[in-house]
């Protein structure tokens, strides 16, 4: 079957075609229109630009990906949450008025299990039970998932996600924004044993982590400094160091307790090639990694949780689906 994905949970205007048989995925095709540069005047993502220019590039990215009159395609599916509201808003808007006019299903589908299928796009298909380490700008969860749809958090962060501290940390070295991605290709540069940042609750017998104390941390540990330019890479990668010992850790000994076959990493910091290597070579099972034009937000990934959802039977009401801003595992 094929379906059709659309994801506008934050700042990102996306589409994607999956063709569907079984387990295997095959994606036809897969676009997004990125507002970082409309945002990094701001600092940071404003809602309602956010929104402004989803309404704005959201329909002109189905020109040429898609019949207009939706013949080729089998179902809808659509992030209805976690997110920003009035992003949520349009693509869910869009998504029920294409599911009324063409006649097709519509599936709502949960961003962060989005992120979680984003494995099923590249080769080869996860193993049940699998632990799903998801790691992006909003959520640090870790998650058993048992089969298609069944789902068990176990743990997750108590303050900031790892990706919200390095884009902070990006900030307090004067990177601009998105301040996260450079924060890791500064750290290439540095050493990482030079500042000794602390690892929070990397050794409570829980499955939670916490990254607003270690982004603190460097916040003092700047404000000492008198030449900072000096030491910008050996602050990116102490800190760097410091958040992948913590992910990994906790990571490591979750395989072991639940006894999975798999290990599935997914979300924007999955793109962190430090974090990869260290999970690649210490988690003791196979590993799943986002590719990485589907780690950070897309519509294949949406299509791909909306795919394994409407096999199950999911069918959601054009009129009645609705946002939610807090959905969760």
């Amino acid at each position: 079957m094929r379906i059709l994905g659309i994801e506008s949970s934050c700042d990102e205007s996306a589409i994607a075609l999956l063709d569907g048989k079984g387990d295997d995925l095959t994606v036809v095709s897969s676009v997004v229109l990125s507002q970082v540069d409309i945002h990094k005047e701001f600092g940071g993502i404003v809602p309602e630009v956010a929104a402004r220019e989803h309404v704005r590039g959201l329909l002109p990215l189905f020109d040429g990906v898609v019949e207009r009159d939706g013949s080729d395609i089998d179902a809808i599916a659509v992030t209805r949450g976690p997110g920003l509201s009035t992003s949520l808003q349009v693509g869910l808007e869009t998504a029920k008025s294409l599911s009324y006019v063409w006649n097709k299903p519509l599936v709502g589908v949960n961003h962060l299990k989005g992120h979680v299928y984003s494995a099923w796009l590249g080769e080869g298909v996860p193993e049940f039970p699998a632990l799903c380490l998801l790691v992006s700008g909003g959520h640090t969860e870790l998650v058993v998932m048992r089969g298609h749809g069944d789902f068990e958090k176990i743990g997750s962060t108590i303050d900031d996600a790892a990706g919200e501290a390095f884009d902070k940390v990006g900030s307090m070295l004067g990177l601009e924004y998105p301040g996260g991605p450079k924060v890791s290709t500064l750290a290439v540069e540095g050493d990482e044993k030079a500042f000794d940042f602390p690892r929070p609750m990397i050794d409570r017998d829980n499955y939670d982590f916490s990254f607003s104390g270690l982004k603190t941390s460097v916040l003092y540990k700047l404000r000492k400094m008198d030449d900072v330019d000096a030491v910008r890479a050996d602050v990116a990668a102490s800190f760097e160091e410091a958040v992948v010992d913590v992910l990994c850790k906790k990571t490591f000994r979750a395989i072991e307790e639940f006894g999975v076959k798999n290990l599935i990493v997914a979300g924007g910091v999955a793109a962190n090639r430090k974090l990869r290597a260290r999970l690649v070579d210490g988690a003791g099972v196979d590993v799943y990694l986002s590719e990485m034009q589907y780690a950070t937000d897309n519509a294949a990934m949406i299509a791909a949780a909306g795919y394994f959802d409407y096999l199950s039977g999911v069918r959601d009401d054009a009129f009645d689906l609705i946002i939610d801003t807090n959905l969760n595992f």
